[in-house]
């Protein structure tokens, strides 16, 4: 069964719009777990990538959906097409959520959860990929960054050399994401709460899922991986 995409906006909106969009939806957003660890049967990973050709800027989104406790890929699907929002920080979601919502109602099993290769909570209004995404895919999201995006020239501290080691990130006595080692001698990523999950289990779940070959968790790494080989595709083949 396909998953159900709820219609919180048009996807195609005026940029004077999207501040307004934002502050409207961070008022919903919920850190209250709707699942746990043990709830979880499927879980996908989301990532976008971008190229340019002839001056036209396109774009690829891949899902892989794996057995959360197999750890096995049971469905992979993409979609591909024309970039037309330009990049504007904090504001990601509006340049990705076409794509994302595109190939999200390509998917034959339905994720209890959404990992994105971008941030949630952690975000100048809350309001990253993951967490804006969770709104039309009515799932329990969580964002994961390779970097920090640097919010009110708040820096993180970073933690201590050992696996499993990680600090949080506070910004006016609010705790906005977590700095999470998962390999000794190997950088750090930047876990947020999307929606609809709090971060002790996010961080939790995402430790779970970290294997030698990297220092993402899978399903983010394996999608990470298929937008950059469909880029390549599209590319080469035009």
């Amino acid at each position: 069964m396909n998953i159900h995409i709820q219609d919180i906006h048009p996807l195609s909106t005026d940029k004077k719009k999207w501040n307004a969009i934002q502050n409207c939806l961070k008022e919903k957003i919920s850190k209250v777990n709707r699942l746990t660890a043990t709830d979880i049967q499927f879980i996908a990973g989301v990532d976008v990538a971008y190229w340019e050709d002839e001056g036209i800027e396109w774009g690829v989104c891949s899902i892989i959906v794996m057995d959360y406790a197999t750890k096995a890929v049971i469905e992979e699907t993409h979609s591909t097409g024309i970039v037309e929002v330009p990049y504007v920080p904090g504001y990601l979601a509006f340049r990705e959520l076409p794509l994302v919502i595109e190939t999200a109602k390509k998917l034959i099993h339905t994720p209890d959860l959404f990992m994105f290769n971008g941030n949630g909570y952690l975000h100048p209004r809350h309001m990253g990929i993951a967490t804006h995404a969770s709104f039309f895919l009515n799932k329990p999201t969580i964002g994961i960054a390779k970097s920090y995006l640097k919010i009110a020239d708040a820096e993180f501290e970073m933690p201590k050399n050992s696996a499993g080691s990680f600090t949080d990130i506070i910004i006016n006595k609010k705790i906005y994401g977590r700095v999470l080692r998962t390999h000794q001698d190997v950088k750090p990523i930047f876990v947020s709460s999307g929606n609809y999950i709090d971060l002790p289990t996010a961080t939790t779940i995402t430790e779970q899922l970290i294997n030698s070959e990297s220092r993402l968790p899978i399903p983010v790494r394996l999608a990470d991986l298929a937008t950059k080989k469909y880029r390549r595709q599209l590319r080469n083949n035009k």
